[in-house]
């Protein structure tokens, strides 16, 4: 796992994108044309690990996945907007809703519609497989592929430098 050079002691909120980071860009389809989304299970232990920690965790993706969505909300998360065309004025809601700061936010984007919420954190991350654009744009970029563990590397550097990681919450779902 690579190092991200911020002061993560400052990190109070994630946010993810879903399709290319929470889940893997290289999705089935069904036979309808809809995306079949994944979740990588140490990916979801980090998330919910995050939220019982009392980190702000946020999802904010253009497309809908129904499962995604059930997923997401039964590992704790409650900032979930989904058809999110305008990813900006979600993550502005997030930042006024909890009164936080750019310095205080982690955003993890792979794509095009990914650069302005990126462009509003101090923590900009990607995956390893981002958009050339996003990874130029990007504080860190983790050695993790989208739906691939990239989500974990970043939760978990951020716990481990909040002295969060391996206590006693960290044995149970």
């Amino acid at each position: 796992m690579g190092a991200i050079n911020y002061d993560l002691t400052k990190i109070k909120a994630m946010v993810f994108d879903v399709d290319g980071v929470i889940s893997s860009s290289a999705t089935l389809l069904s036979k309808d044309g809809i995306p079949q989304r994944t979740l990588n299970v140490k990916d979801s232990f980090a998330i919910q690990l995050a939220v019982k920690n009392g980190f702000i965790v946020g999802v904010i993706s253009g497309g809908f996945s129904q499962p995604m969505y059930n997923a997401l909300t039964r590992l704790g998360v409650k900032n979930i907007y989904m058809h999110a065309s305008d990813k900006t004025e979600r993550m502005q809601h997030i930042m006024k809703s909890y009164d936080l700061s750019a310095e205080q936010i982690l955003y993890m984007g792979d794509d095009m519609p990914d650069m302005k919420a990126l462009s509003m954190v101090a923590l900009p991350c990607c995956p390893d497989d981002a958009a050339h654009e996003v990874k130029s744009a990007c504080r860190y970029i983790s050695e993790y592929r989208g739906g691939m563990g990239c989500v974990r590397d970043v939760i978990e550097q951020v716990l481990r430098a909040n002295d969060m990681w391996l206590k006693e919450n960290s044995f149970v779902w």
